[in-house]
């Protein structure tokens, strides 16, 4: 029987952004069977976490505990300025997700941004002028290649663009990945 998952403040649909799927596996953290299980990025000394957590010791902060363990980055938030305690929340107490790469959780506002799941080729073409100078900034593009990614964008393809959400200002950001 599935249960309702916990609330996640920094990632609120993580089964939609496939960090999280349904299953009958039992978590190695807790042993309770609950009908979900964290799949994305784990980071540990231990190498057998991954599809073994449930998303409610993510959640407690129990997995981190535990098994001394991260869901993300926290580099790209510190580097941000993002206060210890929500980056301790972003990275031990939220599910990450999946890049080609290393994920970087953006931040905006003072505070890390929530995680949206791939980008949408409307995501791409709605974003403002401020973002996506930004953007082109932060990932050495020129206009001519921001075009030519956003003719040829496939959500969960290469290169992989991430929307994020500030929680504050609500503006939308794009992350960016690749192989």
């Amino acid at each position: 029987m599935k249960s309702e998952l916990p609330p996640f403040t920094y990632h609120p649909d993580p089964v939609n952004t496939g960090a999280v799927k349904e299953s009958d596996s039992q978590c190695i953290c807790c042993g309770i069977v609950r009908g979900y299980i964290y799949t994305a990025s784990v980071y540990s000394c231990r190498s057998d976490l991954q599809d073994q957590i449930c998303p409610w010791c993510i959640a407690s902060g129990l997995a981190a505990e535990k098994f001394d363990a991260t869901f993300s980055d926290s580099v790209p938030l510190f580097q941000a300025g993002v206060p210890r305690s929500i980056i301790d929340v972003v990275t031990k107490k939220t599910p990450g997700y999946e890049s080609w790469q290393q994920e970087t959780w953006l931040a905006h506002c003072g505070d890390a941004c929530e995680f949206h799941g791939d980008a949408t080729a409307a995501d791409l073409e709605s974003i403002s002028a401020k973002v996506k100078a930004e953007f082109l900034k932060d990932f050495f593009l020129s206009e001519e290649k921001w075009i030519t990614i956003k003719q040829h964008y496939i959500p969960k393809g290469d290169p992989a663009v991430y929307k994020f959400v500030c929680r504050h200002c609500e503006s939308v950001l794009l992350g960016m990945d690749f192989t």
